[in-house]
């Protein structure tokens, strides 16, 4: 049986291509719908249907069949249509030094729409109105149950997984148009890369697993250089604060995503600041989850 589930959805290549999903299981990916029709083929609704899908999903992992070679599928990015993409700004202490701005009392807010989503090896697209195009490695909270004013002492058991982010972000546009405009400075087209999985949230599957989300190492490489290295128990709030501070505003529902914000060294802090350009690569791990890895490009002329 495997350790830890991680779901991904996939293309399957050639003359039969198809969207699926599957758990991933070293360098091969377990073809759970293929092997039971009653598994949803969209990991919003197998999120949904909880720890009974699970069971039918460790099923299919524990007959040792229905493996196909990772090299024979396009990984996809591991949730594409989400309800609500939520995330939360300066929730790093030394993010907020670098910053200049004081240590935030309550978590700030703000929105991305789903059209900002790729995955890894999808271009993220510099658009040619910014000059200013940053990296922000992150931890994605995947909502896996609804709940409205959910208490911290709850707050796990909401979580259907975690996945690795990367808050693309304008900041000519965030910072220094009229009011600050957050939300137009970081949902541009493809400014959410995220994936390469979903790890399932151990609590619904291996409760004894120790895995902890306030204690990971992440990490951004741009160009081959490390940009962020950086832990989340820096956490200004953890993530048991920030599912029962939003969930005191909006209904959480499966699928939901949640950025929770971003370690010190990004390009807007550094001395002299760097922003990247077409060309560049940018790579955002955190361990236990994995990495991905994007190459910025120019928008495509018509």
């Amino acid at each position: 049986m495997l350790n830890r589930l991680r779901l991904v959805t996939f293309d399957v290549l050639g003359p039969h291509a198809a969207r699926r999903i599957g758990l991933l299981e070293d360098r091969r990916v377990v073809d759970i719908t293929m092997a039971d029709s009653s598994i949803p083929n969209d990991a919003r609704a197998f999120l949904a249907e909880g720890q009974g899908v699970i069971s039918k999903a460790l099923q299919v992992v524990e007959s040792g069949k229905y493996r196909i070679p990772e090299a024979s599928v396009k990984i996809r990015a591991p949730i594409y249509n989400p309800e609500k993409i939520v995330c939360v700004g300066l929730n790093y202490r030394a993010h907020a030094k670098e910053a200049n701005m004081p240590i935030p009392p309550e978590p700030v807010l703000f929105s991305k729409f789903p059209n900002t989503i790729v995955g890894t090896g999808d271009d993220v697209i510099k658009p040619t109105q910014t000059k200013e195009l940053d990296y922000e490695v992150e931890l994605v909270l995947v909502i896996g149950k609804e709940g409205r004013n959910i208490p911290r002492t709850d707050a796990l058991k909401y979580i259907g997984g975690y996945t690795v982010g990367n808050d693309i972000s304008a900041r000519d546009w965030q910072l220094r148009k009229p009011g600050a405009q957050w939300l137009s400075g970081k949902t541009w087209d493809t400014f959410a890369p995220i994936g390469p999985s979903i790890l399932l949230n151990p609590l619904l599957y291996s409760p004894s697993d120790s895995f902890n989300p306030n204690n990971l190492q992440l990490r951004c490489i741009l160009n081959g250089t490390t940009v962020q290295d950086s832990n989340t128990k820096d956490f200004i709030f953890d993530v048991e604060a920030m599912i029962a501070y939003i969930s005191q505003i909006v209904t959480l529902r499966p699928g939901d995503l949640i950025f929770t914000g971003t370690p010190e060294g990004v390009g807007m802090g550094r001395k002299p600041q760097l922003w990247m350009n077409p060309g560049d690569k940018v790579r955002c791990e955190i361990d236990e989850l994995g990495a991905i890895e994007n190459t910025i490009a120019k928008p495509a002329t018509l």
